[in-house]
């Protein structure tokens, strides 16, 4: 009865303070959230703010965002042209929109972010927007440093390879388009081995950014340059005359030796070999553009440091780029077809002659069912930038074999060309750590020269891995000029000792002598030792006199596709 007697209008009024409640707590949350929310019509052009209106303090006059044609002007070119074709669209259905934009402020350029509701009238035409504006320069900054690192060399703030190249790539397209030339030069700095060892890798380093730094203050606006490998350096010409090409590379030659380099360690002189290709006559593609300027470096560099050619057509080399693309093409249809596989050598106890781990070789199982050997397609996919994609395949194959078989310990090698690029080691290190469980199982393979290229990196990566639980090994050791003091610096486990060594050993003396030696040094600093190519046993008897802890060779076992474990 109680209810029936209550009056109507109270109730009313209750569910209106209720309602303004809600509209206050919305206002709360969108200033919260930083948001302004509007409602424009197009009508009477007005538009009206409500929640963060504070969003709208870095315009010179907010008061005037009250008028479309004043958040119009306010607008970047690139958000009024977005705006307008949302606006002219014909459509009887109202639609969400979402746009971009930059806008000036006192304080610097600010980035909104616009997103509502079109509504649209009875012919199509947008009648009202209603919606909420965000500033969103944090974020834009954001994507715009990862698409910065994405695209850049950490050590010198040029392209990286993987951006020149598609740089490369339109400029051929445009030239092609346009009927007129450009060119591709690719820089080697010379002998920067030696500078490694005269004043170690931080002055290298030094040396590549200074370089770096001198050949794009001598390019034009238009130019490109970036870093395509350790020590080299690629630059796009966008139009050239064949002529120029020679003119700009003795710029470019000119610029390196003309002064020393200053660096911590000391000043450097340096000179740059130049190896060039005029576009697109001589090629058709930025990949063939670059592997062409290659070819003609080392033409250049065969005339000694500070060279220059141009890439001129000869039939042997045309069949030798050929049987290159060939072996890419076979690569990159046997990643697709799972054709890139395994085969696994046994790593031997010196003091048991049984099976400790296994090395993992790539073998590519070709379309006739022959099987090709590492030796016959990585050259090619380093040369091509296809290695990294190889080795990702590697990292993902043996993980995927440590989790199947819990009681096997396997190594997995790092090519020369992915040990010098920091993403792809941070990626390698990341996938690692997605898989733990098995890093305890895992050891990892670098050569010595690709450790020491680029040091600091190395020594970061082997860091990481070992943190995680995986053993380092430096492969090939003893093909370089690795000090043991690199060696305590890089925290490796373990050092191959190079077959080179090996092989032959009972009938080399001297060899006998660079064997014990290393093996003596490698244990004073608590460095298990691997001897690869043994293949007598009484190689494996005089090894293990002098130390070694493992064999490696196809006396102790060849490598297989399925070994016996594999089966279990």
């Amino acid at each position: 009865m109680l209810r029936q007697t209550l009056p109507k209008k109270p109730v009313d009024g209750m569910r209106a303070l209720a309602a303004a409640h809600d509209v206050e707590r919305l206002r709360l949350a969108m200033a919260g959230a930083g948001e302004a929310a509007f409602d424009w019509t197009l009508a009477d052009d007005r538009i009206v703010w409500d929640g963060a209106t504070d969003t709208l303090a870095s315009h010179t006059d907010s008061d005037k965002l009250a008028r479309g044609d004043a958040f119009r002007t306010w607008m970047s070119a690139n958000g009024r042209d977005k705006l307008g074709a949302m606006l002219r669209e014909n459509s009887t259905k109202d639609s969400t929109f979402e746009i971009e934009f930059e806008a000036a402020s006192a304080m610097g350029n600010v980035w909104f972010e616009m997103c509502g509701v079109r509504i649209s009238g009875a012919e199509g035409r947008a009648e009202r927007l209603t919606g909420v504006l965000r500033v969103v320069t944090e974020r834009k900054r954001e994507a715009q440093r990862l698409t910065y690192l994405a695209t850049r060399d950490e050590l010198t703030g040029h392209l990286n390879r993987t951006s020149l190249r598609e740089k490369l790539s339109q400029t051929i397209e445009a030239a092609k388009a346009e009927e007129r030339n450009c060119a591709y030069l690719v820089a080697s700095i010379d002998r920067l081995a030696m500078i490694n060892e005269a004043y170690g890798f931080g002055a290298s380093d030094e040396v590549i950014v200074a370089v770096g730094e001198r050949l794009a203050g001598s390019l034009r606006g238009s130019d490109i340059i970036g870093r395509t490998a350790g020590n080299k350096l690629g630059v796009i010409l966008g139009n050239c005359t064949e002529r120029e090409i020679s003119l700009v590379s003795e710029r470019l030659r000119s610029v390196v030796r003309s002064d020393v380099i200053a660096t911590r360690a000391g000043t450097v002189s340096a000179t740059i070999t130049v190896g060039a290709v005029w576009l697109p006559s001589a090629a058709a593609s930025s990949q063939e553009a670059m592997l062409r300027a290659e070819e003609a470096l080392d033409r250049a560099r065969g005339a000694g440091r500070d060279g220059f050619a141009v890439y001129a057509k000869s039939p042997q080399r045309e069949m030798a780029r050929l049987r290159l693309m060939g072996i890419a093409d076979e690569v990159v249809a046997a990643l697709n077809d799972d054709r890139l596989v395994f085969a696994y050598q046994p790593i031997i106890s010196a003091k048991t002659r049984l099976p400790v781990h296994h090395e993992c070789l790539l073998r590519m199982i070709r379309t006739d069912g022959t099987v090709a050997t590492a030796g016959q397609f990585i050259p090619a996919a380093e040369q091509l930038g296809l290695v990294r994609l190889v080795d990702r395949h590697a990292l993902e194959m043996t993980v995927a074999q440590l989790h199947a078989h819990p009681k096997v310990t396997l190594a997995v090698n790092v090519s020369g060309t992915t040990a010098g690029d920091p993403s792809w080691l941070q990626s390698f290190v990341n996938y690692v750590r997605a898989n733990h469980q098995v890093a305890e199982r895992m050891i990892v393979e670098l050569t010595e020269t690709a450790a020491l290229h680029a040091f600091e990196e190395s020594a970061r990566f082997i860091s990481n891995l070992r943190e995680m639980g995986c053993r380092v090994a430096i492969d090939d050791f003893g093909a370089g000029y690795t000090s043991f003091r690199n060696l305590q610096m890089l925290r490796v486990d373990a050092v191959k000792i190079d077959g080179s060594y090996v092989k032959g050993l009972e009938s080399s003396p001297d060899n006998q002598i660079f064997v014990r030696t290393l093996v003596e040094l490698a244990r004073n600093f608590k460095l298990k030792t691997v001897a690869e190519w043994v293949s007598s046993d009484g190689e494996a008897a005089l090894l293990e006199s002098f130390g070694i802890d493992y064999f490696q060779g196809f006396y102790f076992g060849e490598p297989v596709l399925e070994p016996d474990w594999s089966k279990a």
